[in-house]
């Protein structure tokens, strides 16, 4: 079980504000009201929550019902990415593995490309069908595709990757599948952004508090698990998102809000803090590979 408490989560947020003082970003205004925040927040009253690690099968079951509603602040980081790269190509057949519910299969059809979709969710599948009622989309993992081999000319895989405790299987499915020549195109959640708590958070039918894992793969993991495939590096790209804005002191009422919108509601607790925090953070990793001959 995941122990979660919002007490944790703003101190580990003031340290990081603290600790970029340290190196120069803040003055020493800056760090003693960090300490000051951190005293009154240690007067926080709110229980921790324990949480349970599922699937993603299990937690995109509960998350499908609302993924696109009103959709993943990442999308429009990191669309305009594949919809550049995807725009410059000839169209062919197109896979978009871990396809969720079609968003990126949607924009490759509509570019002219005979398009399959797999995913592992048949939830989410469920949606992907009803946006492409002619799509072709099929039940599989990332590290089982169920295709034949140089079956693309392009692969897209969104967001996905991050689930995996290991990336070199799926990269190995990947390249697999794609023709010598083909494109692939990888986005993800980037590691640092995974740190400061962007971990999807569902509830069971029962409603007990259940983790999405997010795996902190650095950008050496990606690399090392795609060129023993023959996949060639073409761009990298790690969008810096704008901070919060910064604002000055704590809110009078030290409200929480419930587990399912940490650590969002939390970090109205400590504006400045999160503001220094994620400063210059990338949110997403974007990647361009090319499959050698």
């Amino acid at each position: 079980m995941i122990y979660q408490h919002p007490l944790h989560y703003l101190l580990g947020i003031e340290g990081v504000a603290l600790l970029r003082s340290y190196y120069g970003d803040h003055d020493r205004a800056f760090a003693e009201d960090r300490v000051a925040e951190i005293r009154r927040l240690l007067d926080l009253a709110a229980d921790g929550v324990e949480v349970a690690a599922v699937d993603t099968v299990a937690g995109y079951r509960i998350w499908s019902e609302t993924y696109d509603q009103p959709g993943n602040g990442l999308f429009a980081i990191e669309e305009p990415f594949v919809h550049e790269i995807v725009d410059a190509l000839p169209a062919g057949v197109a896979l978009d593995a871990a396809c969720g519910t079609g968003r990126h299969a949607a924009y490759l059809a509509s570019r002219g490309h005979r398009v399959i979709g797999v995913d592992s969710s048949p939830d989410m599948l469920a949606h992907a069908r009803l946006r492409i009622p002619d799509g072709d989309f099929r039940a599989g993992d990332l590290d089982r595709l169920p295709l034949p081999d140089d079956h693309v000319d392009l692969a897209v895989c969104a967001l996905a990757l991050a689930h995996q405790p290991d990336l070199r299987p799926g990269f190995a499915e990947l390249a697999r599948v794609l023709r010598p020549g083909g494109h692939l195109i990888v986005t993800d959640i980037h590691h640092e952004w995974v740190t400061l708590g962007s971990v999807p958070h569902v509830r069971s039918t029962a409603g007990e508090p259940q983790l999405i894992p997010s795996y902190r793969h650095r950008a050496s993991d990606y690399v090392n698990a795609a060129l023993p495939r023959r996949l060639e590096l073409r761009r990298f790209e790690e969008p810096r998102t704008p901070g919060p804005e910064v604002r000055d002191g704590l809110p009078d009422d030290l409200t929480t809000g419930p587990w399912d919108v940490w650590p969002w509601s939390l970090m109205e607790l400590a504006p400045a803090a999160i503001a220094a925090a994620a400063s210059g953070v990338p949110s997403v990793a974007l990647w361009h590979f090319v499959k050698v001959r």
